[in-house]
């Protein structure tokens, strides 16, 4: 028996438009019909992002809870992830949808530049988000963007405001925070099983590093990332055609070493979820 590999896929993300690519979805339909497809093709993790009509990056509860209870009925078993992710989002707001209790929500534990930004969480608004998802029994998928993000998550364990085992997501490759490196990767991988040896961990290369850490998160024995959130193109080429494709790509690549993609069920044991979920 080969060994899982979790696939998540991140399907719209705050910043792609239909200008940028007419693959992006955005109404909550639109992603509805995006995420099924992918988890047709082998994703476990759906992670979403809602956006206004002017696709705009939203926080609208009603937006996450009509996405859920889509997701919940199509796609049975899948773990839906709300993200809690500032781009574009009022920090009182990024938890506004909490009480829906997702089987997993995003928790970036530190702030880091990005190009045209500071990707802003401030420690008290980083310890409410995580108080939230104790709250309402949603496992954190801790977001490290640099170094030092992954050390506060540990002292967060430490301390009981983050429930154990972690989920851990390093996010390679984007400007002035962590960048894509194998060496850098293997690293990070080295402390959190140091540190916390329970732990789970997957890889985000964003932009045309997407690809390349989807190879190096399946030898290293770790989970993947794609989707349109982190790359709209499939190669230098030509744009992906959906979410879909790109799950395809990664399922196919599993078989290269030597691992296959976990179910929904594989992924919630792995991951410490129930094996089961509210119906829709």
């Amino acid at each position: 028996m080969t060994d899982p590999c979790i696939i998540t896929v991140a399907i719209t993300g705050s910043v792609p438009r239909k200008e940028h690519t007419p693959a992006v979805p955005i109404t909550v339909e639109e992603q509805i019909e995006s995420t099924q497809a992918a988890w047709e093709a082998g994703a476990s993790i759906a992670h979403v992002h809602v956006r206004n009509d002017d696709e705009s990056p939203s926080s609208d509860p009603d937006k996450f809870s009509r996405y859920q209870e889509g997701v919940r009925k199509h796609c049975p078993g899948m773990i839906v992830q709300f993200s809690t992710g500032g781009r574009g989002r009022a920090a009182e707001e990024r938890g506004s949808m909490l009480h829906l209790a997702p089987d997993m929500a995003s928790l970036s534990t530190g702030s880091c530049n990005f190009p045209s930004m500071i990707y802003e969480n401030h420690p008290e608004l980083v310890t409410e988000l995580a108080a939230a998802m104790q709250r309402h029994d949603i496992k954190p998928e801790i977001e490290v963007f640099d170094l030092s993000m992954l050390y506060t998550a540990f002292e967060m364990a430490k301390r009981g405001e983050l429930s154990t085992p972690l989920h851990v997501q390093f996010v390679l490759g984007i400007k002035n925070a962590m960048p894509a490196d194998r060496e850098v990767l293997e690293f990070e991988v080295a402390q959190l099983k140091k540190h916390m040896p329970e732990a789970t961990w997957t890889a985000a290369g964003i932009g045309r590093h997407q690809l390349t850490v989807n190879h190096w998160a399946l030898e290293l024995g770790g989970n993947c990332r794609t989707g349109l959130e982190d790359n709209i193109r499939f190669d230098k080429d030509r744009l992906a055609a959906s979410n879909a494709e790109l799950v395809e790509r990664v399922a196919r690549l599993c078989g290269d070493y030597g691992r296959h993609p976990a179910s929904c069920r594989e992924a919630r044991r792995l991951l410490s979820l129930p094996e089961t979920v509210p119906a829709a």
